[in-house]
């Protein structure tokens, strides 16, 4: 019986529990309840990977009632492996969020962040799983208002104000999606995205299609923060309590580009968006203007975190190279880095948090020297950075290679020669941090800081550790994401 339940059982958890972390009112105990709901919903992820790779495609109906006239929750391998990795980052920044929460986040407030943090999981885990179109929107908003609440949470005035700045931007584009939907509603009488799919006329269907597409590519564009819409995105992650950056920083972005994934894969199909529209051409040029714009913005950076947030919104453009190549390679390469990416930066992130929890600032010339006051957080963002640039034996130089093998084998080498010299810039800036932290002679209050304690260290390195793991040990999750790639495009693994 429970086995049968589990796709709805992954949001039912985390959303159930969120409440019952407001009645407890008190933040030690809605601690305890938000950690053991993360812990089970990972564990149904993991089971749902399992089942779906033993198995094939889960399709479970709501209350009984068959699609299209009701909600279907569809777990396939792209959804699962989703819902996998963002389920274990939620659960590990949990492990990692007492000692960061108590610093950042007032006490009186301490319940409401694990309420908050319980649903926009719900929300990032509904869109990975649903398969009705007006579900996602719904999801979307879910996980997008209570990101609002969490960046609010920081104790500076700035924080509001990005969280003003981000709810603003991110109803544009909610606003965008559902258009979109509306119209393609209009056009077939569904919502379901199976069912829309096999309805719809891509290639001789009126302009609206068109239309519809547009107003959903845009949308979309705005939650994933791609150049020039990313504009909510540094401030958002600048000035959020550390532990929702990491979260966040992991998990939303990513789950917008499998969103958008699913509408050009699963609904207006490869050859709507990028033959019979320029999409891929476009997708291209506003990626590596991104990567370069977005890469040169964060070696300029002293605030480290603001750093990050543009390194984040230069790697989602690596993303979007691979889903626009339209074949299993690039896909591959773009699902890949979308999960490499995500470990990456959540571990660069909790790092960054250990040493704002000691030094109280997330400035960069406030660090000099830390690196051998705390030489294991320093060495973790080593660790992490060379992860960020993509160096071999470490999960960031899989997914690029991935990449740029693709992009050399559609014939795009100027797009190849781009990336590699983009990989400068990473280095440039990671290098910054890392000349800062071993190189510069440190302040009095570096010199009497001490190490980060072990309950945020050992949840920062299993992060980071996976970033060598799946570095050296590659077969999983490339492996997962080709099979993902392959049944995206009807194609055998």
């Amino acid at each position: 019986m429970i086995e049968a339940n589990l796709p709805v059982l992954l949001i039912v958890i985390p959303m159930i529990t969120a409440p019952l972390c407001v009645l407890a009112g008190r933040g030690r105990i809605a601690y305890a309840m938000s950690l053991l709901a993360s812990v089970l919903v990972f564990a149904i992820a993991v089971a749902l990977v399992i089942k779906v790779g033993d198995s094939g495609t889960i399709r479970y109906e709501l209350g009984g009632w068959e699609p299209p006239y009701g909600i279907e929750y569809v777990v396939d391998r792209l959804s699962s492996f989703m819902a996998m990795f963002v389920s274990a980052l939620g659960m590990i920044v949990l492990f990692y969020a007492p000692h960061s929460v108590n610093k950042e986040i007032q006490p009186s407030k301490h319940y409401l962040f694990y309420a908050t943090y319980l649903l926009c999981m719900t929300g990032l885990l509904g869109i990975c799983v649903t398969g009705d179109l007006f579900n996602v929107f719904v999801f979307l908003e879910i996980s997008s208002l209570s990101s609002y609440a969490l960046i609010s949470l920081g104790r500076t005035r700035r924080a509001p104000l990005s969280a003003l700045q981000y709810l603003i931007v991110g109803s544009i584009g909610a606003t965008f999606i559902l258009i979109g939907i509306g119209l393609l509603y209009q056009m077939t009488g569904t919502l379901n995205m199976a069912d829309i799919a096999s309805r719809i006329d891509t290639i001789d269907g009126p302009r609206t299609i068109m239309v519809a597409f547009a107003f959903l590519t845009v949308g979309l564009c705005v939650k994933m923060a791609v150049f020039p819409l990313h504009t909510w995105l540094p401030g958002a992650y600048t000035y959020a309590p550390s532990v929702v950056t990491c979260f966040i920083a992991a998990t939303a972005t990513k789950v917008s580009v499998y969103a958008f994934i699913r509408l050009v894969y699963g609904i207006m199909t490869p050859k709507f968006a990028f033959e019979l529209l320029p999409l891929d051409s476009a997708l291209m040029v506003f990626s590596l203007i991104g990567i370069f714009v977005a890469s040169t913005a964060a070696v300029f950076q002293d605030d480290v975190k603001r750093l990050l947030a543009y390194s984040s919104v230069a790697q989602i453009g690596y993303m979007l190279l691979g889903v626009s190549m339209s074949n299993i390679d690039g896909l591959t390469a773009g699902i890949v880095h979308m999960f490499n990416h995500a470990l990456i930066k959540g571990g660069l992130f909790m790092v960054a948090g250990c040493f704002i929890l000691r030094l109280g600032s997330s400035r960069l010339s406030d660090w000099a020297g830390a690196g051998r006051t705390m030489p294991w957080t320093g060495f973790a963002w080593a660790i992490g950075g060379l992860g960020l640039i993509g160096v071999p034996m470490t999960a960031g130089f899989i997914s690029k290679w991935l990449l740029l093998t693709a992009a050399m084998q559609n014939g795009w080498w100027p797009v190849a020669a781009l990336m590699l010299l983009s990989s400068l810039l990473a280095v440039a800036y990671v290098w910054k941090v890392v000349e800062t932290l071993y190189f510069s002679e440190p302040s009095d209050a570096v010199v009497a800081s001490t190490e980060a304690p072990a309950g945020m260290l050992i949840p920062t390195y299993a992060i980071i550790g996976c970033v060598v793991l799946f570095g050296i040990w590659t077969t999983y999750s490339a492996g997962l994401a080709a099979a993902a790639a392959a049944e995206l495009l009807g194609a055998t693994p």
